[in-house]
């Protein structure tokens, strides 16, 4: 797993520029749309965050975030978490975001939010089954068609992930303690499920206009939910595939 990594601050030049490195490698993207290493040093210098994994003296993954103010709130804005691929399903990805959240209450900073691809089931189980996030905005085509072979001439629609780092749903997703989706259903008979077919991953690889469909159907359904205040909370693997599990947001 993730032993032997360990996460902290970056702060200089050298290490800025081996995230950059790492970005090119994990998104592929051209050369406009790659965060520069001045954008590294800026967010260092301002306030926000830039963390990486080490393997070693080998930058293995990476996560940026930029402040934010909203209502009077501060926050931190979770640009870019990129992990090698040499690395991934180790837990690097967690371990980032767990020293995330201790140096951002080390800061009396309380709440971190992030996006995700909602078609990346993985992410989705990840950020809200695993982190004990939520989500209840969704952002069409946020970034527009991007040059990454990652999201493969899709609209880079987008679920905004809250994350409240001191709640009790938090607490208990890092201590592996979350409620489960089937168990929540039972605290809310108001849940509504959105699916995603089990041929979703077969067809990113073979016929982006049924991925487009689908992209195109959750989208609609997503945003109905979120104008009723429901929130995502999380996914569960079915017979026909994976749904998300929505429950109504005013205790969050």
């Amino acid at each position: 797993m993730s032993d032997g990594i360990v996460v902290r601050k970056c702060t200089t030049l050298p290490e800025f520029e081996a995230c950059v490195a790492l970005q090119r490698e994990v998104w592929g993207e051209e050369d406009l749309e790659i965060e520069p290493v001045t954008g590294f040093l800026v967010a260092s210098e301002t306030g926000g965050q830039v963390l990486g994994a080490y393997d070693g003296t080998r930058l293995v993954g990476y996560t940026l975030g930029v402040i934010g103010y909203r209502d009077g709130v501060i926050f931190i804005h979770s640009h870019h978490t990129g992990v090698h691929q040499d690395y991934r399903d180790r837990g690097v990805g967690r371990k980032l975001k767990l020293f995330q959240r201790a140096e951002a209450l080390s800061r009396d900073i309380r709440f971190v939010q992030w996006t995700f691809d909602p078609l990346e089931l993985r992410n989705a189980y990840f950020n809200l089954n695993r982190l004990g996030g939520i989500a209840r905005t969704y952002k069409p085509n946020l970034y527009g068609i991007t040059s990454s072979p990652l999201h493969r001439g899709l609209a880079t629609d987008r679920l905004l992930v809250e994350w409240h780092l001191d709640s009790k749903r938090v607490i208990a997703a890092i201590n592996d303690l979350v409620t489960q989706p089937s168990a929540v259903e039972s605290a809310y008979p108001q849940s509504t499920k959105i699916e995603l077919p089990a041929e979703l991953e077969h067809w990113k690889q073979t016929d982006m206009r049924a991925v487009r469909k689908v992209q195109d159907r959750i989208r609609t359904e997503f945003m109905n939910c979120f104008n009723r205040r429901y929130a995502a909370v999380g996914t569960r693997k079915t017979s026909n595939g994976t749904e998300y599990v929505l429950v109504p947001w005013s205790d969050f």
